[in-house]
């Protein structure tokens, strides 16, 4: 069973999505804040995925995906970027900093499966070079 983080300050999404990692077969773990996901890295608990809010309170999540991006230790946690944006230009953006996947909401748990799939053979074959 993957653990998966969800960190998003919309805590009705983060249930959806939560709901839709079960059914995937993921334990899912809720972090309201960047902060508070952060406090559990530092304590050297990490997940095998991150789901990303993009725009939260006071921290966006693109400075939270590259900030992880820049720990050697985290850097191999496969990063899904969530946002209610679709432009390309955030996309684009997200891929450079380090995303392995992006996801618009509301999302549908086919995306999420596949989006998902794609970030975990990402990680395994950047592992494997």
């Amino acid at each position: 069973m993957k653990n998966v983080w969800i960190v998003d300050d919309d805590k009705e999404m983060a249930n959806a999505v939560s709901l839709m990692l079960k059914l995937l077969d993921c334990k899912a773990t809720h972090f309201s804040t960047p902060g508070l996901a952060a406090q559990e890295l530092l304590k050297g608990k990490a997940p095998d995925l991150i789901i990303l809010d993009i725009q939260m309170g006071q921290v966006s999540g693109l400075d939270v995906l590259e900030y992880i991006r820049r720990n050697r230790t985290w850097n191999v946690i496969p990063i899904i970027m969530l946002s209610s944006e679709d432009a390309d230009v955030m996309k684009v953006k997200a891929q450079k900093l380090g995303a392995d996947g992006y996801v618009t909401k509301p999302v549908t748990i086919e995306e999420l499966e596949k989006v998902m799939a794609k970030a975990f053979y990402k990680h395994i074959a950047k592992r494997a070079n």
